[in-house]
């Protein structure tokens, strides 16, 4: 008895007491009393993106927030974790949103234990029974407009969607998805068996391909040659005549950007660009390759960006007044897996492999490795670090680099 009296004192002072702060102007704010006392019941469906592009614009998806509880709250929650594996940069993936109107607005993201993490700035009210579908859009820009990152990738990211309420709530709802990652694929058709130094040009055409669901702006498809190659494009039903891009480090190896620069690609699209190239006269006879790379956000230092290289081509330069055939069986077009490549002030590992030196056209893979490049200080150049170039065997041997695939931890 004497118990139960003291639950009712007890009971009668606290209703008391918040009488009285109430009368004093002290009362709980009705939000929080009511998300406090009377807890939603909140559930997350999130629709989210089959793929993205690397180093693409991002790609909108949904999230789906339910009430199916009998309380309200005035302030629903949505966070988000994603995780692409250790081998992205801390600047590789964004996140936007919009709860109305058609302007986008940024997540803000947090990268620790190679994970990325934030929450949508703004709350929202949710009544129960009632659902509310917040816009978003997710992508791996891999850096900024013209300063794109040329070390990480990854194959796939794993995205958690959480919902939670008020200023403090747990969040007992969560949604899982997973993102596949691609990226733009370039390579090269018809390349002929061989060509004449100081002789007519050979001709094939270059492709780029975007598989992803991604658009991307500014990308740069460069052919790699040498010092000795003369490049022009069939644009508009006339060959233009390209001037070369060149770098410091490796002033023999040229780069031709054969669909201009700054180019933009749609989704699911590609673009194919009609080449035909010249050899001067003084050309040292022997093996030698063309290669194709597509760099995006490339930046004011040349063959930097994010970086994609397809397979190398192999013809033979024959000797000045040779009467030989040009002539050959065409290259199968060849794509590349994309790949991080390091910039100018990384040190990548140089193998001495060459293409092959079979006679004929040949379609020679690059040696992969699944190691990151690491940065450094070693001078080596970008070129270098990008594509085995464009190989004389009678003017010494540039070492072909073991190109990189994205890998993911």
């Amino acid at each position: 008895m004497n118990t139960l009296a003291h639950q009712v004192r007890s009971s009668v002072a606290v209703s008391g007491t918040a009488l009285l702060l109430a009368a004093a102007g002290f009362g709980l704010a009705p939000a929080a009393s009511a998300d406090a006392s009377q807890p939603p019941t909140l559930a997350a469906a999130t629709a989210a993106p089959a793929e993205v592009g690397l180093a693409g614009l991002p790609v909108a998806f949904t999230t789906k927030v339910s009430n199916t509880g009998a309380y309200d709250t005035s302030s629903a929650r949505l966070l988000y974790r994603i995780d692409g594996g250790a081998a992205l940069p801390s600047n590789a993936v964004s996140l936007q949103y919009r709860l109305s109107g058609t302007a986008w607005k940024t997540v803000p993201l947090t990268y620790a234990d190679e994970q990325f993490s934030g929450e949508v700035p703004e709350t929202f009210p949710l009544a129960a029974g009632h659902s509310r579908t917040v816009q978003l859009r997710i992508g791996v820009p891999m850096g900024t407009p013209h300063n794109g990152d040329s070390n990480g990738g990854t194959q796939q990211l794993k995205l958690t969607t959480l919902v939670s309420y008020g200023a403090s709530g747990a969040a007992p709802a969560t949604d899982h998805d997973t993102i596949k990652v691609d990226g733009l694929s370039t390579g090269l058709s018809g390349v002929p068996a061989a060509v004449t130094a100081g002789g007519p040009a050979v001709s094939f055409e270059a492709t780029v391909t975007n598989p992803t669901a991604s658009r991307y702006e500014n990308v740069t498809d460069t052919l790699i040659t040498n010092r000795y190659a003369s490049v022009q494009v069939l644009r508009s039903g006339t060959w233009k005549t390209l001037t070369p891009v060149t770098s410091d480090a490796e002033a023999d190896v040229y780069g031709f950007d054969v669909i201009g620069k700054d180019a933009s690609l749609a989704a699911h699209s590609s673009t194919v660009a009609k080449v035909r190239v010249t050899y001067r006269k003084d050309t040292p006879t022997g093996k030698a390759t063309v290669q194709p790379c597509v760099f995006v956000n490339g930046g004011s230092i040349p063959f930097s960006g994010t970086t994609s290289c397809g397979n190398l081509a192999t013809l033979t330069v024959r000797a000045s007044g040779s009467t030989g055939s040009t002539g050959g069986t065409p290259t199968p077009t060849s794509t590349s897996t994309p790949t991080s490549t390091p910039t100018p002030s990384a040190s990548p590992s140089i193998s001495a492999e060459a293409p092959s030196a079979n006679s004929g056209t040949t379609s020679s893979t690059p040696r992969t490795s699944s190691q990151l490049a690491k940065t450094g200080n070693s001078g080596t150049s970008t070129i270098a670090a990008v594509a085995g170039a464009f190989l004389l065997a009678g003017a010494g041997s540039l070492g072909v680099v073991a190109l990189r695939r994205r890998t993911r931890a």
